[in-house]
């Protein structure tokens, strides 16, 4: 039994969310904590028969931890009660705006608070590991920004530590709830344009990044094509196989001494997908027409594509000119203000409903491994099947994880998997796979002892 056999059980689902936040903000006061709830399934108010309100925790109180606890803050079924921040000054100022009674500069004591449900992880990327594996240990659900972790045995640990807490885990894969590429996908699904034959996407920054944040960011495979990496997964809705990756530098001269991937502003990956199916992604850090966001699905009977996206639909007409008024959005999170608001939603209609999460830990890990296996690619010149970078992962325990080339030498125990879709090899089924076989007698003791032995 593969967790990916279970993984393409899930659906897709967009959901509304809400909250109703308590009047004035003060400092927030350290109390003693309790152990983890015997019970995370959401009570029942005996008074008067309606669900309790998911009590949430936001963790960073920057651009897209601003962004998720507006979202909270808009829907039924939903409380934010504390907010963290290194300096704490922001997470005061995001407490007052949002009437979240409680604020502090540490994420321990958002994780710790026994009033807290579930917590929104939108902190650093080298935080989100240890700040998940720290949830699952407090019994809290977890929403986090990608990735898991850069480090994919650091990633499977984090996933796994949810999964035997019990605890539901969802990843901010935010292309995923946009509404254009949403109507592509539905278009596929219903058959609109035959059966897939080539995807493409496209995502071209307005400008380049400072120097700063290009250097130890992990190339521009990890830190930009990992979301068009992801969306032709999501479109084909099957597992790839293989990929072709190369990269340039054309507009940023300063970044070509940085090592590998990070001295690219432009790459190209060729991405194979069973059926035949070939997926083609082009990313660069610079666009003059603005944020180019858009994606084509060319069937056997049609083809569906995407436009970008405008502040208005006003056009101009001219003997020399006829087209938009205005360029296309030009920064991210106007780009994609609206998926980011509905994929808080999408979580937050899980945890009231104890629902199935959308986008799963095994979503963000396969990002991370495709994106990884470009790099290599990129690297080596040459076609990457993704089982070289999945059988590099072993674990002697499903939170004990290592690369194999850090280890010289194999541990007792299982081999790796072999390729994505033996993922369940390493990964354990989440909170959701397992209710789905409640009532079967011994399945988990079934699936562990046979990942595991």
């Amino acid at each position: 039994i593969t967790l990916f056999s279970f993984i393409k059980m899930v659906r897709f689902s967009c959901a509304l969310v809400s909250v109703f936040v308590a009047a004035s903000a003060s400092a927030f006061a350290p109390s003693s904590f309790t152990s983890p709830r015997q019970s995370l399934a959401l009570q029942m108010s005996i008074d008067t028969g309606a669900k309790e309100p998911v009590k949430v925790g936001v963790i960073g109180c920057g651009r897209i931890g601003i962004v998720h606890l507006g979202a909270i803050n808009k829907a039924p079924g939903v409380r934010p009660i504390v907010v963290s921040n290194p300096t704490v000054s922001k997470a005061e100022n995001a407490a007052k705006t949002f009437g979240v009674p409680k604020f502090t500069s540490d994420a321990m004591e958002v994780i710790e608070d026994p009033e807290v449900d579930a917590v929104w992880i939108c902190s650093p990327s080298q935080y989100h590991a240890d700040q998940i594996k720290a949830c699952a240990a407090n019994g809290k659900h977890v929403f986090c920004e990608k990735p898991i972790a850069t480090d994919l045995a650091e990633t499977v640990e984090a996933i796994n530590a949810c999964n035997e807490a019990g605890v539901k885990l969802m990843i901010g894969l935010q292309r995923r709830f946009d509404p254009n590429f949403l109507r592509v996908k539905k278009a596929i699904e219903d058959k609109e344009v035959g059966d897939p034959i080539i995807i493409k996407t496209c995502s071209r920054d307005p400008s380049p990044p400072p120097y700063e944040y290009v250097k130890g960011g992990g190339g521009i495979f990890n830190d930009m094509a990992v979301h068009d990496l992801d969306m032709t997964r999501f479109l084909a809705g099957e597992d790839p196989m293989e990929i072709l990756a190369v990269g340039s530098c054309h507009i940023d001269k300063s970044i070509e001494d940085l090592p590998g991937s990070e001295a690219f502003d432009t790459a190209t990956c060729i991405v194979r997908y069973p059926n035949g199916v070939n997926a083609m992604v082009d990313v660069c850090r610079q666009s003059s027409y603005g944020y180019d966001q858009r994606a084509e699905v060319l069937g056997t009977s049609g083809m569906i594509a995407t436009d970008n996206v405008y502040p208005n639909t006003a056009k101009i007409y001219r003997n020399d000119f006829t087209g938009n008024a205005d360029m296309p959005f030009d920064f991210f999170l106007s780009r994609y203000f609206e998926a980011y608001v509905t994929e808080t939603e999408a979580f937050c209609e899980s945890l009231v409903n104890d629902s199935e999460v959308p986008c799963t830990g095994v979503d963000g890990l396969v990002a991370l491994v495709m994106s990884i296996a470009a790099d290599k690619s990129a690297a080596e010149n040459r076609w990457v099947k993704f089982s070289e970078v999945i059988e590099q992962v072993y674990c002697s325990s499903p939170t004990e994880c290592s690369l194999l080339a850090n280890s010289d030498m194999f541990p007792d125990g299982f081999k790796p998997a072999s390729g994505i879709d033996e993922i369940g090899k390493i990964v354990v089924p989440d909170v959701d796979q397992k209710k789905e076989k409640d009532g079967k007698g011994s399945f988990m003791d079934k699936v562990m002892k046979g990942i595991w032995s």
